[in-house]
């Protein structure tokens, strides 16, 4: 069935969709943008608010004063795939895209700190803690990373590497470390010390391609040893947990769209310093096979959280497509994988007006769009999967 689906026209149709919004769009978990007074119900106000809202398949937003807005990772994400766009057609459309995108990006770094960083345009809150809207991520800021980096490569232009070397800096100085025998984990924000996996992997993606641009060493021991740490907490089957205490040895279970993140920032490692290929290869394909045949079906559907089967995410979905889209060269399989993925995507959770689907349950879709998301996510992707297609037809 995938064979009669026009993948360009789907991810053209979205891109007029996007573009037409002007980049701005609700979100999961904005719910904190509300007048509401959640606080007011006691600690647990703000967490169960974000959860019933990311559930809620009405889109209440309008009626409870959240505003569809700007959001950096978003902006970071559409980055990156406008400049994956500008080197497979270099017009100045796309470049005047580009330029707002980088600047918008510039211009709206989070203050109060010395160095380049971006939180999420909303608060967020569990039982144990809140993040005040902007409060810088080492995850929003490596996904603009990321796209920067394919600014970078698209454009050269050296304010790019400026940026990136602070983003670089920011990790080191304002994030902290943890340390165990086999190596260092970078924190997920400012405001407490802990180990996620996929977090940390996005420094050392980061340090790594900073190490190829500059050949400074420092850059490649901390790549090398925040890879090291994620390495070794990964399972014998190939999967890797979310995160984990060091204190207790305890470690988060959460197996989802993170798979693919950690799988790909261990492929950067791998391109960006060659020699390390060898040290990480095996930990590498091990964990793609997992993530193949353990959070898909035959059909292209994601598993929400492995084993369990629903809700299909877009997120999920859109990893999916992204990590087999990239590294289609390790496996023959990879790249029909990838359109699997897709054509389940387009087949069920693509709306008449262009935009994609958030969640989908046996007998419920929740229809909302959401900028971060969904689109974003489901743009690069669909890019990434064009590209992969163009390389393997010797385009």
């Amino acid at each position: 069935m995938s064979k009669l689906i026009d993948y360009k026209k789907v991810r053209l149709d979205l891109l007029e969709y996007i573009e037409n919004e002007e980049y701005k769009g609700y979100d999961p978990y904005d719910t904190l943008n509300s007048w509401v007074p959640f606080g007011w119900l006691g600690k647990w106000g703000k967490p169960i608010g974000i959860q019933i809202q990311k559930r809620n398949p009405i889109n209440i937003r309008p009626l409870i004063g959240i505003k569809k807005d700007y959001n950096p990772k978003a902006i970071g994400l559409l980055l990156h795939t406008y400049s994956l766009m500008y080197e497979q057609e270099p017009t100045d459309e796309i470049k005047g895209e580009i330029d707002f995108l980088f600047n918008w990006l510039i211009e709206n770094r989070t203050e109060g700190f010395k160095n380049f960083c971006w939180g999420y345009n909303f608060d967020w809150a569990s039982s144990e803690k809140l993040l005040k809207a902007f409060s810088p991520t080492i995850v929003v800021s490596v996904f603009i990373a990321k796209g920067i980096i394919a600014y970078y490569k698209a454009l050269n232009d050296p304010k790019a590497l400026e940026v990136l070397t602070s983003i670089g800096d920011f990790i080191q100085e304002d994030l902290g470390q943890s340390k165990d025998e086999s190596g260092i984990c970078f924190s997920y924000s400012t405001i407490e010390v802990d180990c996620c996996y996929n977090a940390s992997m996005l420094g050392s993606e980061l340090f790594a391609f900073l190490y190829q641009e500059t050949k400074i060493e420092k850059y490649k021991d901390l790549a090398i040893q925040s890879t090291n740490f994620v390495v070794d907490k990964q399972k014998e089957n190939g999967k890797w947990n979310y995160s984990i205490k060091l204190e207790s040895g305890k470690e988060r279970t959460q197996v989802d769209f993170h798979q693919g993140y950690v799988l790909d920032s261990i492929g950067y490692v791998m391109k960006y310093i060659p020699s390390a290929k060898s040290q990480y290869l095996s930990y590498f394909k091990k964990g793609l096979e997992y993530y193949q045949q353990n959070q898909f079906l035959p059909n292209g559907q994601s598993l929400y959280r492995a084993p369990a089967k629903w809700p299909v995410e877009i997120h999920n979905q859109a990893q999916g497509i992204v990590s087999f889209a990239r590294w289609a060269d390790f496996d023959n399989s990879y790249l029909n994988q990838a359109k699997k993925i897709a054509a389940y995507s387009i087949e069920n959770m693509l709306s008449p007006k262009g935009f994609f689907y958030y969640k989908k349950y046996p007998l419920l879709t929740i229809k909302i769009p959401f900028m971060r998301w969904s689109e974003a996510w489901m743009l690069l992707a669909l890019t990434e999967l064009e590209k992969a297609n163009q390389k393997a037809s010797g385009i």
